[in-house]
């Protein structure tokens, strides 16, 4: 008779909101025998606690003086701690998401200690050097024992790279499943928009964070005029701040910028999805919006100079570097109107079919117990 993998016997190291949201299913899946290690990369009470209440998780182990550091410090820092905590109670498997640099620390620490690794969304490519997260990704999946690959073109990028077949399994992505569980639902929904004075359909939704539009003046200058010239009283621009670009906003004396689109303090997960499922157009740099707004089937302008997620790109979202091409491709979309938002909810996803988590975590338990055994091993549901 097959039993329940053992209490906290499988950590799942995160150190980001995203992090939280794409393996928050995977959690659940696991139920009891999740062990959760935040090392504190993006961590604050106020959004990341309300995150773990939101997503339903239990409070994690917390790393210390992560974050706010270098990228060379948190992993450093990350992962000396987690080699700590692996030795005082080594776990039977270990489970990172993605290519941040918690990953990559948990990665390394699971790896040091000779502990099964499983790397959800593996296999992801931009092809861009310049993008610290590529090297984190590659890096993980080079070390990984159980690669999750999101999609087919995940597995193809793997197998070019020389990795084995039987180390990889296309599994779709969590993304599917916890949009379709934090949505809320149509009657929410309608006070959420009434609450925010907006009309189905004739808004705008943009978020901001990323390093390589922010940090430069020039750029983020650029992103924010295009934003506020885009903004309309028949078609508001409604705008998130990211603490990271409020502090530039404000320390490059960008304030007057925002004076056309509406600022709102950072959303809760639910109350984003929300708002982007009605929006006429999301405007964002964002890895995770790519992929929900295929779920949402809401149409994309992604300002980013690359992406490791070409799959959004086929239909739903367009790539383009900071410039006035923001505002001619958002004008572009925006002139499809409702023919253009009812043919993309026609489409379905390419991330899968909201059965990620469930592959991912019996693919965690043949980690830990001989595969035959764990294909019948009962896990939460």
């Amino acid at each position: 008779m097959h039993t329940a993998l053992p209490t906290r016997s499988v950590a799942v190291v995160l150190g980001t909101r995203p992090e939280l949201v794409k393996l928050a299913p995977v959690v659940h899946r696991l139920g009891d025998a999740a062990r959760l290690v935040h090392t504190g990369q993006h961590w604050d009470d106020a959004m990341s606690g309300r995150f773990l209440q939101e997503l339903g998780l239990p409070r994690p182990e917390l790393l210390d003086s992560i974050g706010g550091t270098s990228r060379a410090v948190q992993i450093g820092r990350s992962l000396e701690q987690l080699d700590a905590l692996f030795a005082a109670d080594r776990p039977a498997a270990v489970v990172v998401q993605g290519d941040t640099n918690a990953t990559l620390a948990g990665a390394l620490a699971a790896n040091a200690r000779a502990i099964p690794l499983v790397h959800v969304e593996a296999g992801l490519r931009s092809h861009d050097p310049a993008m610290p997260e590529e090297h984190n990704r590659v890096l993980v999946d080079s070390i990984s024992d159980v690669l999750c690959a999101a999609t087919p073109e995940n597995r193809a990028n793997l197998l070019a790279e020389g990795v084995s077949p039987a180390r990889i399994t296309v599994t779709g992505n969590t993304v599917v499943e916890a949009v379709r569980r934090h949505l809320p639902g149509p009657d929410e929904r309608t006070g959420l928009l009434a609450r925010h004075g907006l009309v189905p359909d004739r808004f705008v939704l943009a978020t901001v964070h990323r390093p390589e539009n922010t940090d430069g003046p020039a750029t983020l200058r650029t992103v924010l005029t295009e934003l506020a010239a885009l903004a309309t009283d028949e078609v508001p621009v409604l705008l998130p701040l990211h603490p990271r670009t409020r502090a530039r906003v404000e320390a490059d004396r960008l304030d007057h910028l925002l004076a056309s689109v509406r600022v709102l303090e950072p959303l809760g997960y639910g109350e984003f999805l929300g708002l982007a499922r009605h929006a006429a157009l999301l405007i964002s740099d964002s890895g995770g919006v790519q992929e929900e707004c295929t779920v949402l089937g809401r149409p994309l302008i992604v300002v980013r100079r690359s992406t490791e997620r070409p799959e959004a790109m086929a239909d739903f979202a367009h790539l383009v570097a900071p410039g006035p091409g923001i505002g001619r491709l958002a004008r572009h979309r925006l002139a499809e109107g409702d023919h253009g938002l009812r043919r993309l909810a026609r489409l379905p996803s390419p991330y899968g079919d909201g059965r990620a988590a469930e592959r991912i975590a019996r693919l965690v338990a043949s980690a830990v117990r001989p595969a035959a055994d764990a294909r019948t091993l009962p896990l939460a549901a």
